[in-house]
């Protein structure tokens, strides 16, 4: 049977029915998101047969996964029962979980080996005596609560999360109307600015937006959000949304479309979705503090977790008849990703940048810069101006080294404004790392806000972090967000004797003083000359943190009467920019030259204006490259 992309349903069903074994008793097959599941009340004889469902795959050009029909598998109680007693107790099995709409029993163990067994025998054994496909999870070394939430919650919506399955697979599979042609993309925000990432790439058959970012530095919708009012925006015809991580200038809108009517996929790395939760739910909590009726709600929210497809990075995915999406790293935050669009049968290729540094941190590893094809990418620009160019990492750790140890000996306090996502960790990483082999003065160092839930889902998804952390986390059994020269502030009681007690170091969000725990100790803290705040990461513009970076000596702030306040700000102020998870303009620059096979266009966008055009112009002279700078509200052809 030669392959089709447009091959009818009952087609590829017969075919399946006619290659599997009579005896496993399939029951179904339905589309589910981008795999076809096929449902049988025998599971374990073809999940052992993992040969003839390469060989059905290799023909039908579609991803296959095996599920246990629902009525012969074992009430949920019964099946834990039976799997813990199937298990090893030295596997140290700490939570058994179910998810219905995928028939999957998921064990999280401290030695995930011995819940697998020699060639799989163990999980073999669990899906022949409860009808439950096992996945299998190395318990985090710190346990997440959004994580537990999310779990628990699409445990209680199987039955909607089956039929948002069911319909998002239909509309992949669809029988093409149109030959493949007509790739236009739509700018909709992040063109010569930094905010409400959001571009719409269309062909004549589909419809995908790429990020659904907020503007943190404005408050006025028609600036904050994405430009949704454009004519090429349809929220009914829409394919998929792909999110490429999760700080809320690429996802922090996101929860909006499906208030008004979004009914279909959201496409990231799993690590991303469960950020991206975190991100938006104190989005709405900051929002609800400060008075402002945010666009969406928790309900809103919980829509995008019961319609998030999590992909690993390098496997090829459906999104649309005819397009499919990779994802690669991308190495700004944990599970930050750039998207690999393959449009027709080799038409056209995009790479979506995203955010991305080009180089190994702490945390992460450099982002990827080998693809199957590409002709278009969109490339991001934040530190792409002529004078963006940032330190070494090492130069910046001693930087921030010397300033601590500066700090501490005049006996001052050192604040540290941080996302509570990427930078957190990595600063986390550094302290840690440098207390402990005697660079630097040791002190206590106070966490507050939602960086311990952040770093939680950095340790739930170790694979995801560079080398030698997660080789410390994975093997050495050494977590070094657990360090003993940590302490988390449970409760804001506690933020007075932290202000009043010795020397430390504090680090607390929001990272751009738009809110958050640090808007508290800076108030307490700025009007002392032995203090220093110390800027780890990109202030937007018109945010507080860029106005005090720039040299603002007074701020007008809320105090906790709810009167006006005037604080002086007479702290030290500095900035280390060698921490950013973006890249410099050398990085850029060596990005674009490097990427294999080399684009034939680029488009610049994520950047302050005259950074945009400028390096479009340099790439455009220099590099021989076709390279242009598009305003918001822009389409253009891509073919």
């Amino acid at each position: 049977m030669p392959p089709n992309s447009d091959r009818d349903k009952i087609e590829i069903s017969q075919y399946i029915l006619g290659h599997v074994p009579k005896e496993a008793e399939v029951t179904r097959i339905e589309y589910e998101g981008s795999t076809l599941a096929v449902y049988t009340k025998k599971p374990e004889i073809l999940v052992s047969q993992s040969n003839l469902v390469a060989d059905i795959v290799n023909v039908i050009r579609k991803r296959i996964v095996i599920r246990s029909d629902p009525s012969v598998r074992l009430p949920e109680n019964d099946a834990e029962r039976i799997a813990r007693e199937i298990i090893s107790p030295e596997a140290e099995v700490t939570e058994i979980n179910f998810d219905p709409s995928l028939g999957e029993i998921i064990v999280d163990a401290k030695k995930p080996g011995l819940v697998i067994g020699k060639n799989g025998a163990v999980l073999q054994e669990i899906i022949r005596r409860t009808k439950w496909r096992p996945r299998v999870l190395r318990s985090p070394p710190l346990r997440s609560k959004i994580i537990t939430h999310m779990r628990h919650y699409l445990h209680s919506e199987s039955k909607d999360r089956e039929r948002i399955l069911r319909a998002i697979g239909e509309r992949i599979f669809r029988p093409k109307t149109f030959d493949v042609g007509d790739v236009r993309l739509t700018t909709l925000g992040a063109c010569q600015e930094v905010g409400r990432s959001a571009f719409l790439l269309q062909t004549r058959e589909s419809s995908v937006l790429l990020d659904c970012g907020i503007n943190p530095g404005s408050s006025r919708p028609f600036e904050a959000f994405p430009r949704f009012d454009n004519p090429a925006f349809e929220l009914e015809s829409l394919d998929a949304v792909i999110i490429s991580h999760a700080h809320l200038d690429h996802c922090g809108l996101l929860p909006f479309l499906f208030k008004y009517g979004y009914d279909g996929p959201v496409y990231c790395s799993a690590p991303t979705s469960s950020m991206m939760t975190l991100l938006q739910l104190d989005y709405l909590d900051v929002a609800g503090k400060q008075g402002v009726t945010p666009h969406y709600d928790q309900k809103d929210v919980r829509e995008c977790v019961l319609h998030t497809i999590p992909l690993r990075h390098g496997v090829v995915t459906d999104i649309a008849p005819d397009i499919r999406l990779t994802l690669h790293n991308a190495g700004h935050i944990l599970g930050s990703s750039m998207a690999h669009l393959h449009i027709g049968e080799g038409l056209h290729n995009i790479v979506y940048t995203g955010d991305y540094k080009y180089a190994r941190t702490m945390l992460l590893e450099a982002a990827t810069t080998e693809f199957p094809r590409v002709e278009t990418i969109i490339t991001e620009c934040t530190y792409g101006g002529p004078d963006d160019i940032m330190p070494s990492r090492v130069e910046a750790e001693e930087r921030l080294t010397a300033i601590v140890n500066e700090t501490l000996e005049r006996k001052g306090k050192v604040l540290i404004p941080v996302p509570a996502v990427g930078r957190a960790q990595e600063i986390m990483l550094i302290l840690d790392g440098y207390m402990r082999r005697g660079l630097m003065k040791e002190a206590p160092v106070f966490i507050e806000g939602m960086i311990s839930e952040a770093t939680a889902i950095h340790t739930a998804y170790p694979e995801y972090l560079g080398r030698e952390v997660r080789h410390s986390i994975l093997h050495e059994e050494i977590n070094p967000f657990q360090s003993d020269y940590f302490t988390v502030v449970e409760h804001p009681s506690v933020r007075q004797e932290v202000i009043d007690g010795e020397p430390c170091i504090i680090m607390a969000t929001s990272g751009m003083l738009e809110g958050g725990p640090v808007i508290e100790y800076f108030k307490s803290l700025a009007d002392d000359e032995k203090n220093t705040m110390i800027f780890v990461s990109y202030q937007i513009e018109g945010t507080m943190g860029r106005r005090v970076q720039k040299g603002l000596n007074e701020v007008t702030m809320m105090g906790n009467d709810g009167k006006l306040d005037i604080v002086k700000v007479r702290l030290r102020v500095e900035s280390i920019e060698g921490f950013s998870g973006h890249s410099d303009r050398r990085q850029l620059i060596n990005y674009l030259t490097h990427l294999q096979p080399k684009p034939e266009r680029v488009i610049v966008c994520h950047g302050e204006r005259a950074k945009c055009l400028g390096m479009a112009n340099f790439l455009q002279r220099r590099c021989e490259l076709q390279a242009f700078a598009p305003s918001v509200m822009e389409t253009f052809r891509l073919l």
